[in-house]
C-alpha cells in the first residue's frame, strides 16, 4: 500500500450530510477527502421530496452524484471504499484505513447512518408502496388507502398521524403481539384505524410496481397505495465507539450543535445523530459541522501566543492559509465561474457544405 495522504479533514460517508460537511470544508480551504461506502437511504430514493429548489423527478442517486460532482471541482477527494478502521495517533491524528485506501486526517467526521430493519417479504418496492419517511412521503398518499406495519407504540402513532392526510388507514401487526402502551391502546381505539392482526401471505401490484393489495392469513384482501414499516433502526456506530464518543439511549451518537462529539477531532451529521431523518435537516447539520472544524481549523487570526513564539510578527510569506492545491483549485472554478457565456445565433443561415 502506498503512503498515506495526509487531509485536515476525512469525511467517512456518502449521504446528504457528509456531502454538506464536505462541500463547506473544501470551500473554507481545508484539504477534504470523503470515503463513503455508497448505498444508504438517500440512494434509494426513486424520488426527491422536500428539499427546495430540486425537482421532484431527480431520484436519489442523480442527488447524491450531483453533490459528488460539486465537492470534487472545489478540491475534495472522493473514493468509493468501506472504511474498516480508525486509530488515534500519538500525535492527536488519526489514521484511517478503507480497502487500498490509506489516509492520515486532523478530524474525522462520521456520517455513517443507520440500516432500517425491514419486516419479512412479501413488500413492495421501495419508493412503490413501500416508504421509509413520513415526513416526506405522507403527501404522496393524501385520499389514499395506507397501511402502517409494526406492533409497537411507534407504528401505533404513526397510524394516528397518517389519518392527517387520509381517512382510510389500516395497522398491520403481522401475527405480532401489540407491544404499544396502555396509553397508546387507548388512544388508538378512539381513532378509526383499522388494526389487521393475519399475516399478509401476498401482494398484488400493478403493471406501474406500485403496490395495489394484500391478501392475508384469513383470505381477506385490502387494497393500498402504500405505507410505511416502523420496525425501528440500527445505528452504524462502531466506529464512533471505538474511537471513544458517547452514545445516547437511542443508540445515536451524542453530539452538539456543530457535530461534535464527545471524542475530540471526531464529529458525527446525519442520521446517525438525533433528531429527524431529513435530507434538509442533514444538510444544516452538515453546513454546521463545516463551519466548525474551518474555527478549529484555519491558520488566521493566529493567537497571540502563535504570534509570540514567531517572534511577535506574522510574515506575508505565510498567508494566505490555504494550501496550494486548493488554491488552485479555486482559481480554476472562480475562472470558470466568471467566464462569459459562449453566445449561440441561432438565427444564422447554416453554412454551404
Amino acid at each position: 500500500m502506498a503512503d498515506p495522504q495526509e487531509y485536515e479533514v476525512t469525511v467517512v460517508g456518502g449521504g446528504p450530510a457528509g456531502l454538506t460537511t464536505a462541500l463547506y470544508t473544501t470551500r473554507l480551504g481545508h484539504e477534504t477527502v470523503m470515503i463513503n461506502r455508497g448505498g444508504g437511504r438517500a440512494a434509494m430514493m426513486l424520488d426527491t421530496h422536500n428539499v427546495i429548489g430540486v425537482r421532484e423527478d431527480v431520484s436519489g442517486n442523480e442527488f447524491l452524484q450531483t453533490a459528488r460532482e460539486q465537492i470534487e471541482s472545489y478540491g475534495a477527494d472522493y473514493h468509493q471504499d468501506f472504511v474498516n478502521d480508525i486509530e488515534r495517533r500519538e500525535d492527536g491524528r488519526f489514521d484511517v484505513t478503507a480497502g487500498n485506501t490509506s489516509v492520515v486526517t486532523e478530524h474525522v467526521v462520521l456520517a455513517t447512518g443507520f440500516s432500517d430493519v425491514r419486516p419479512d417479504p412479501p413488500l413492495p418496492r421501495t419508493g412503490r408502496g413501500l416508504h421509509w419517511c413520513l415526513h416526506c412521503d405522507a403527501y404522496m398518499f393524501v385520499d389514499q388507502p395506507v397501511f402502517v406495519m409494526g406492533a409497537g407504540d411507534a407504528a401505533a402513532t404513526v397510524a394516528m398521524i397518517m389519518l392527517n392526510f387520509t381517512d382510510e388507514v389500516d395497522l398491520l401487526t403481522r401475527g405480532d403481539e401489540p407491544e404499544w402502551s396502555d396509553e397508546t391502546a387507548s388512544q388508538l381505539a378512539a381513532h378509526p384505524v383499522d388494526v389487521v392482526h393475519e399475516e399478509i401471505e401476498s401482494m398484488e401490484k400493478g403493471d406501474d410496481g406500485w403496490l395495489e393489495s394484500f391478501t392475508f392469513a384469513d383470505g381477506t384482501t385490502r387494497e393500498y397505495r402504500g405505507g410505511f414499516p416502523m420496525y425501528g433502526s440500527d445505528y452504524n456506530t462502531a466506529l464512533a465507539e471505538k474511537l471513544g464518543a458517547d452514545l445516547n439511549d437511542d443508540g445515536t451518537i451524542a453530539v452538539d450543535d456543530h457535530g461534535q462529539t464527545s471524542a475530540e477531532g471526531v464529529f458525527a451529521v446525519g442520521d446517525i445523530t438525533p433528531g429527524h431523518n431529513q435530507i434538509p435537516t442533514a444538510m444544516g447539520e452538515g453546513a454546521r459541522c463545516g463551519i466548525q472544524n474551518h474555527y478549529d481549523l484555519r491558520t488566521f487570526p493566529m493567537s497571540t501566543d502563535e504570534i509570540e513564539a514567531r517572534g511577535g510578527e506574522i510574515e506575508e510569506s505565510t498567508t494566505p492559509g490555504i494550501s496550494e492545491e486548493l488554491r488552485a483549485r479555486a482559481r480554476e472554478h472562480n475562472a470558470d465561474a466568471a467566464a462569459p457565456p459562449v453566445e449561440i445565433d441561432d438565427t444564422a443561415e447554416p453554412a454551404d457544405d
